[in-house]
């Protein structure tokens, strides 16, 4: 176990996983934490990076930092997806390893798997075939971050391990339409068209199913390997069921109390067909999620709306 004590640092600490990360770390106990906004930290610069790490000298990283968004975001700023994503990776990474970080976990994505493969997706089906189009340039840079903790772990010995979680959701996740995963975004749109009395126009089919985890579940999980897991295998982790995009929206209409009709725009991207991760290499662990999908679609909808209530009143 981590000394409690220990300087531990979260990049990305600001992020929905980075936030529930730091949740997790408090409730536990720990009193060390290293903490920078982007403005006062830009992991893309080398030099404040190394500055950083110098000036630190942090015993543990969880690198959560990252540049995400669903399809439009990525069709949309395809090079800043790359570059960013390259550039944090690089710098915390290297910096993690010169200023003798004791252990580093990345966090990665279920999208860096290929776009036909087997399901459920298995960690060694990495590299095994293309990629899904539509976020090609989030998982180009994310497997090259998994490679470079593989490579500093054979050249240099260091205990740099990395995470995939499913897709995730929950408290400061990103509502913002033009960017915004899935859930999320369908939790807006369905609450705008019951304030509104409108019908939402949602994206695809409907008939692609994906996986969703808890934020907080994936914290629990970031702890539990940062403990418990040193190896250059990367570790899948997530909830073990995949739901219908159409079915998910009727549960999150239903949390909503959205009761009107909803429209599906077929002219829309539906991404992979199918993304469930096999988990069962962490489960052998001894983890497991503790929320269900409608329990944290209820939690999830009540942290939204309290934000509205706080942006409304003019409490930042």
């Amino acid at each position: 176990m981590i000394d409690t004590h220990a300087r531990i640092y979260v990049a990305g600490h600001r992020g929905m996983v980075g936030s529930a990360i730091v949740r997790a770390l408090k409730a536990r106990g720990y009193d060390n934490l290293l903490l920078r906004t982007s403005k006062e930290l830009d992991l893309r610069d080398n030099r404040r990076v190394a500055e950083f790490f110098a000036e630190t000298k942090p015993d543990y990283v969880y690198l959560a930092a990252a540049k995400v968004g669903g399809i439009l975001a990525n069709s949309t700023f395809p090079a800043e997806f790359i570059y960013d994503n390259l550039a944090i990776q690089t710098n915390v990474i290297h910096h993690a390893y010169v200023h003798g970080v004791r252990k580093l976990l990345l966090l990665g994505s279920s999208c860096i798997y290929p776009r036909d493969s087997p399901q459920p997706m298995k960690e060694e089906y990495l590299l095994t075939g293309p990629l899904e189009p539509t976020n090609e340039w989030y998982a180009v840079a994310k497997i090259a971050g998994i490679k470079m903790c593989q490579a500093y772990r054979r050249q240099y010995g260091c205990d740099f391990i990395a995470a995939m979680p499913t897709n995730l959701y929950g408290p400061n996740d990103n509502f913002d339409l033009q960017t915004a995963h899935v859930l999320a975004a369908l939790l807006r749109r369905f609450h705008e068209a019951r304030e509104q009395g409108t019908a939402p126009t949602l994206w695809g089919t409907g008939a692609p199913r994906r996986e969703f985890l808890h934020v907080d579940d994936c914290a629990d999980a970031c702890l539990f390997l940062m403990d418990r897991y040193s190896d250059a295998m990367i570790m899948n982790v997530g909830a073990g069921q995949d739901i219908a995009i159409a079915e998910l929206a009727a549960q999150v209409a239903e949390v909503v109390g959205y009761r009107g009709d909803m429209q599906w725009d077929r002219a829309k991207p539906d991404g992979m067909p199918r993304k469930l991760m096999d988990s069962s290499r962490i489960a052998a662990l001894g983890w497991k999620p503790a929320t269900s999908l409608a329990d944290g679609l209820r939690r999830t909808y009540s942290w939204y709306r309290q934000q509205l209530g706080e942006s409304r009143s003019g409490v930042s």
